[in-house]
């Protein structure tokens, strides 16, 4: 004996087949006729791609020359090396460090001055807005700089730099008042 359940289940599988096969019968002639014009068109023409040229290897054959990113030595005269070594002009070592020399001198600004009893004292502000008193054998800058005059619009610095030739020059700075 089938049981209702079964009956019911089993009719709705046979309806959904008949419906499925009812289906088959459409008209689609029109979709394959489309399909045939679209296949039927002209494909259009692509150009091929260019053909490339060969890489050409380039041998390096510098290599025992100098290095072209670093900077040139000049040899110098020997009277000039004689001079820049024995007695020449070099910053002093030794001396303990000052606070205004661990900016560069174009960091310090100059924004006034002072004086009492003859001495001269100039006002220079660091780049962190600390302002210093400084006088006459003072150092400032990165560059051994020595002040060696203050006026009421500026500090006269004399730097010691690198000559490049091995020795030392020196060099006139200053730093005028801001205002």
């Amino acid at each position: 004996m089938i049981r209702p359940h079964k009956a019911a289940l089993a009719i709705s599988a046979g309806l959904l087949t008949g419906l499925l096969t009812a289906c088959g019968g459409t008209n689609t002639e029109d979709l394959r006729s489309y399909v045939e014009d679209v296949k039927a068109q002209q494909h259009p023409h692509i150009e091929p791609l260019p053909e490339f040229k060969p890489y050409e290897t380039h041998l390096y054959e510098a290599a025992a020359d100098r290095d072209p990113f670093t900077p040139p030595v000049y040899a110098a005269p020997k009277s000039e090396v004689a001079k820049a070594g024995s007695g020449g002009i070099a910053p002093d070592f030794n001396r303990p460090r000052e606070p205004l020399e661990s900016e560069p001198l174009d960091s310090l600004r100059m924004v006034g001055t002072l004086e009492r009893n003859g001495n001269s004292w100039a006002l220079v502000r660091m780049s962190d807005s600390t302002i210093h008193r400084v006088k006459p054998g003072n150092y400032v800058g990165q560059n051994y700089g020595k002040i060696v005059g203050i006026s009421e619009s500026e500090v006269e610095v004399t730097e010691i730099v690198p000559d490049g030739l091995g020795g030392w020059t020196e060099r006139q700075a200053s730093l005028a008042l801001s205002e």
